[in-house]
């Protein structure tokens, strides 16, 4: 047996049977080659001689497109002049780029040096940034024009030796070309054996504590895990997959990176300043898409659209991020005859549940348990039940699990406790073995796929002098599910009126990154608990039953970021 040929066995068993998801479920099992390297042993591989476009990139000024063959000599270029110049195994590299090509090449050249990626939104803040470095214990920063003046300033005040690299052609006092990594040698050969359960990925995902978790994945969670995603999908080998998602979100590496690349497609990506329903439609038509992976935000947008004629080229379209409104999935359904497949799964995991090809969708439902994945609902007792807190059995241990929150033991304990993994979010099993989502466990939410959490936007509120409290719950929105609203008690000397509101969330504003920002705020007396905790899940009913009663009329003291 060679290299890679468990993973190449467990691939075919999921293309041969893509739409039998019985047969699928019963004949997959998991690679376990541990000196497997997907970058080297899978891509490196499949690109030989591989003229077929591996990326294309297309916005409003330019069309990139990147072969198979030309992508695996860049990346090996870039893992060589990295290793060259002082990146070893285990380094960890923040990586702040917006959708260019050098995104996806860092990605494989990191896989094949053994270091560590740490994924980020171009919106974080300086304080974000200050954060993700010191606790991510960052030695290369990559950035592009945009992200200049924050990647230099957290090298100055950090007072750290950060290697600086810029995207994007331009130059900067510090910084290291990103083009000049091309002109490193086309081989390369790691100095340290790269094993599949070394780390590869570090995520910060927001929780209901004061600071980020650090999600910690390896060189076989992500890449080979994402075998499930790539079925859920029903991505075919040589077709064009579409996925919208920001870089710097798990979500990219799931549906942008690994799932169409396992397969063998081409990963397409629409790159825009804003989003625009009427411009996506146009390219799912003219860049012949087959499959399309959008959240719920973006299918809602796309409804408000005249959606017209189906795009000829596409045959699947998949959904995850938050549930997926029944209305949608028909609306679509009655416009194209393609029926959305809803899907689950979090950062710390690949594609859990989902309704695959050619199986029945039951409306509301995140569909069944992807191969690979043993799971049930669990009770306090931490026993099987019918409705209970999601949950994945750990043996055998699931390649799409992530290794723990590597600045939390406790945390990674309590949630790897008693032969499950804990998802944190409730659902409900049915009589046919399909699982529908009941809540999320904590107060964390979500808002056009961004995960937001509340304490983390209450604790820049409370600097404000005027706050002497705050709540943050979701809105529901039409468009974005749901807006992050505050709920403020005020300090002593300070009046309900437009201009302290205004006065508070232009203070958020300022301090928050776009896709955090304060929406909706209303001056109100918090409810808690006999122990003087806020109750959350309380104000979080009131809204709803005042969005459903009101809509968008401001009810009394309520004020809106728009206004």
């Amino acid at each position: 047996m060679t290299i890679g040929d468990e993973f190449l066995r467990a691939r075919e068993v999921l293309l041969k049977n893509r739409g039998d998801y019985d047969a699928a479920y019963r004949e997959f099992r998991w690679p376990a080659e541990p000196s497997f390297n997907w970058a080297t042993h899978w891509f490196d591989a499949y690109a030989r001689g591989n003229s077929r476009l591996a990326l294309k990139i297309v916005s409003a000024t330019a069309t990139v497109g990147v072969t198979y063959a030309e992508m695996s000599e860049r990346s090996t270029r870039v893992a060589r002049w990295l290793a060259d110049n002082g990146v070893a195994k285990g380094d960890r590299i923040l990586v702040m780029l917006p959708n260019v090509a050098p995104l996806w090449e860092l990605v494989l050249g990191a896989m094949k040096l053994g270091a560590v990626l740490i994924p980020s939104t171009t919106q974080l803040t300086q304080a974000d940034i200050d954060d993700r470095v010191t606790r991510g214990k960052v030695t290369t920063l990559i950035v592009d024009e945009s992200g200049i003046e924050r990647a230099a300033a957290v090298k100055s005040v950090s007072g750290k030796n950060l290697r600086l690299i810029l995207v994007g052609g331009a130059s900067a006092p510090g910084f290291t070309r990103y083009e000049d990594l091309y002109s490193a040698d086309a081989s390369f050969t790691a100095k340290d054996p790269i094993g599949t359960d070394d780390p590869l990925f570090l995520y910060f995902t927001s929780g209901t504590t004061a600071k980020p978790k650090l999600v910690l994945h390896t060189q076989r969670s992500y890449p080979i895990g994402h075998l499930s995603t790539m079925y859920w999908i029903g991505i075919r080998e040589g077709s064009v997959h579409q996925n919208i998602s920001s870089p710097g979100w798990a979500k990219h590496a799931w549906s942008c990176i690994f799932a169409p690349w396992n397969a063998g497609a081409t990963s397409l990506v629409h790159d825009y300043a804003r989003f625009s329903a009427k411009a996506t439609m146009q390219v799912l038509a003219e860049e012949k898409v087959a499959s399309l992976c959008a959240p719920p935000t973006v299918w809602r947008m796309l409804i408000l659209e005249a959606l017209g004629q189906k795009p000829a080229a596409l045959e699947e379209t998949v959904s995850a991020g938050e549930p997926l409104n029944p209305e949608v999935i028909e609306q679509v359904r009655a416009a194209w005859g393609l029926t959305i497949r809803d899907g689950f799964g979090q950062t710390e995991t690949t594609a859990v549940i989902g309704n695959s090809p050619g199986q029945k969708v039951i409306l509301g439902s995140m569909g069944r348990p992807l191969p690979g994945y043993q799971v049930a609902p669990i009770d306090h007792e931490s026993k099987p039940a019918r409705e209970g807190e999601l949950s994945l059995l750990l043996e055998p241990r699931p390649a799409g699990l992530m290794v723990g929150y590597s600045d939390d033991p406790e945390k990674t304990a309590l949630v790897m406790a008693d032969g499950y993994y804990r998802t944190g979010d409730e659902a409900m099993r049915d009589d046919e073995g399909y699982y529908h989502f009941v809540g999320r466990g904590d107060d964390v939410f979500k808002s056009s796929d961004y995960r937001i959490s509340p304490f983390e936007l209450e604790s820049v509120l409370v600097e404000h002098p005027a706050v002497a409290e705050a709540a943050i719950v979701p809105s529901p929105d039409p468009v974005r599910l749901s807006v992050p609203k505050a709920f403020i008690a005020l300090a002593p000397g300070f009046e309900a009126s437009a201009q302290t509101a205004t006065d508070i969330l232009a203070f958020a504003r300022d301090k928050l990154a776009p896709y955090k920002r304060i929406r909706r705020l209303e001056f109100a007396e918090l409810p808690k608990t006999i122990s003087g905790k806020i109750r959350r899940v309380e104000l979080r009913k009131r809204e709803e039953a005042r969005r459903a009663e009101l809509g968008e009329t401001r009810g009394e003291s309520e004020f809106w970021l728009g206004d």
